[in-house]
Formats: structure tokens, C-alpha cells, sequence
């Protein structure tokens, strides 16, 4: 259709010259300034359609491009954990609950929760340990999960972490362990103190809670 228009406006420009060779002067000059104008129209027109045949070529390219074609948005756990890892190094501080002041590790934990995906939790790991969250089992953890711990299988519940996947987990430590760490699940200690797992980010959950637009914004920043 665009090369059909194109051959339209060169049709009309040279009628246009065409029509001059019979003309007295006055009559030629009227003309030869209406010639001028309508060249201008079509050279104007041609590369209108130059630009749309340019444009429809990219966009059959980007459409053929196998990263935009297979693109995903990251899932949830993996924006919660994203933003839990920005947190690395900072201090610990029992009762803290920001970047400011440092963090207990149930302070950790809710701040990221809070945070990335406006879900808010108990604020004590004991709070945590009653919270009325699918339990999940050790072999079944996946990103996400909360992990809580007591000291080696004696006393009440006393930590807690985010589980990132592949024996790792994420929480505030320690002042002498340097704050917000990474560390192994199967580590001695940690495998010893392991008291249960539990699901917060349930599908129900997430429809009902987590606002896609907000997190969508935050994957792009």
C-alpha cells in the first residue's frame, strides 16, 4: 500500500510539470509555485511512509527476538530476596527494624517482607513460630520460606531467616557474625538449632495482598 502512494505522489508531480509547456509566463509562474508546493507535499508524503515501513520492520525484528519473546518478570521470592540482599553487611541491633538503626533478625525479616511485597509480620520470632502459615517440611523449602531456629534443640524458638535456595538462607546474624549475612542451612550450628519452616508466600496470599503494579515499579528502579 505505501509503495502504491508513493508512486501516486510522483504520478501527481509530474502532471504538475506537465501541465506548464502550454502556459504564458504569468500563467506558468502561478503554476510553477503550485508545482513547488505539491513536490514539497510528495517528497513530505514519501518519507512519512519511509519512516511507517522503517518502523514496521523494527517491530517484526523486536517481535522475532528470542529475549523479548521469552522475558519473564522475576518471580516474588526472587524480588523479596533481591531486596534482602541489598541489606548485606548492615549491622546488628537488637530490636532494629531498619537500615538506620540495624536489625534483630524477626526485624530482618519483616522489614524485607514489609517492604518489597507490603506483607507484615509478627515482629518476635515467637510471634513467627505461632503465626498461622502453612509449615513446611525441611525437604520441601523453597525460596522465600521463613526458617526458624532454636540453639541446637534446646529452649523456645530464638531466630529466624529467609530461605534463598540451594542450603542458603539469609538473616541478620550476629554483632560478632557482622549483621546481615548469607549462610549454609547444613553448617553444624544452623542444621542442629533447624526448628521449622513456614509459608508465607502462598498464592492466595500473593492475589490478595501484593499490589503487581507497586511491584513491578520497584523490579524496574
Amino acid at each position: 500500500m505505501s509503495k502504491l502512494i508513493k508512486i501516486i505522489a510522483c504520478g501527481v508531480s509530474c502532471l504538475a510539470l506537465a501541465s506548464c509547456a502550454n502556459l504564458n509566463t504569468e500563467q506558468r509562474e502561478t503554476v510553477s509555485v503550485k508545482r513547488d508546493t505539491i513536490e514539497l507535499k510528495s517528497r513530505a508524503l514519501v518519507e512519512v511512509l519511509d519512516r511507517f515501513e522503517e518502523a514496521q520492520q523494527t517491530a517484526v525484528q523486536l517481535q522475532d527476538e528470542p529475549s523479548i519473546n521469552n522475558y519473564e518478570l522475576p518471580s516474588l521470592s526472587d524480588s523479596l530476596l533481591d531486596r534482602g540482599k541489598t541489606l548485606l553487611g548492615t549491622p546488628y541491633q537488637y530490636g532494629g527494624a531498619s537500615r538506620k538503626t540495624g536489625f534483630d533478625c524477626s526485624g530482618f525479616v519483616g522489614y524485607v517482607y514489609k517492604e518489597e511485597l507490603g506483607i507484615k509480620l509478627p515482629r518476635t520470632t515467637g510471634g513467627l513460630l505461632k503465626m498461622d502459615a502453612p509449615v513446611i517440611a525441611r525437604s520441601d523449602l523453597e525460596p522465600g520460606d521463613l526458617i526458624l531456629f532454636n540453639d541446637r534443640g534446646r529452649g523456645r524458638v530464638n531466630h529466624v531467616g529467609i530461605y534463598m535456595g540451594d542450603d542458603q538462607f539469609i538473616h541478620a546474624s550476629s554483632k560478632r557474625s557482622g549483621g546481615v549475612r548469607v549462610d549454609k542451612l547444613s553448617n553444624s550450628h544452623w542444621s542442629a538449632s533447624y526448628l521449622q519452616a513456614k509459608r508465607v508466600l502462598t498464592e492466595q496470599d500473593l492475589q490478595d495482598q501484593v499490589q503487581p503494579q507497586k511491584l513491578l515499579s520497584r523490579i524496574v528502579q
